[in-house]
């Protein structure tokens, strides 16, 4: 459980970055172009990686039902808009409203699949992300006033 506990903070870490490298590429460029490099460079890199490890093309995914295979045009979709995001409200906005989001969405997937959970936990959850952007804005607004 440590290593998955250790693995799920790295991933964290590695968002953040990601974030943060993305955001100065659509800076400098757009968050459509930083997108597309950030899928393009990701691609040959998983490209290498599945052809050294194998196992790259499964059997039965053919069979698949198509619409599992929509995280990719998803993928690109939050991309651009954390690029965009991060570059004009900040890290710590962004990643309270994405954090935010995905905390909402995975809440309402686990009750529409009826997934056991705490609604009180899940509330105090969502809630703390609410209350950390709120804290995280205010304590902006009076710095920048004075």
């Amino acid at each position: 459980m440590t290593v998955f506990i250790l693995l799920a903070g790295l991933g964290g870490m590695l968002v953040g970055l990601s974030r943060q490298l993305n955001g100065r590429l659509s800076i400098s460029t757009t968050p459509l172009i930083a997108s597309f490099w950030n899928h393009a460079v990701g691609f040959v890199v998983l490209s290498c990686l599945g052809l050294f490890v194998g196992g790259l093309l499964p059997v039965g995914a053919t069979e698949a039902p198509w619409y599992i295979y929509l995280g990719g045009p998803i993928g690109v979709i939050f991309v651009a808009a954390g690029s965009w995001a991060i570059a004009r409200i900040g890290a710590v906005n962004s990643a309270l409203l994405i954090i935010g989001g995905q905390m909402v969405t995975s809440v309402a997937f686990d009750y529409a699949r009826a997934v056991p959970a705490s609604f009180w936990a899940n509330a105090a959850g969502i809630g703390l992300i609410v209350g950390g952007m709120v804290v995280s804005r205010g304590r902006r607004k009076v710095a920048g006033s004075q």
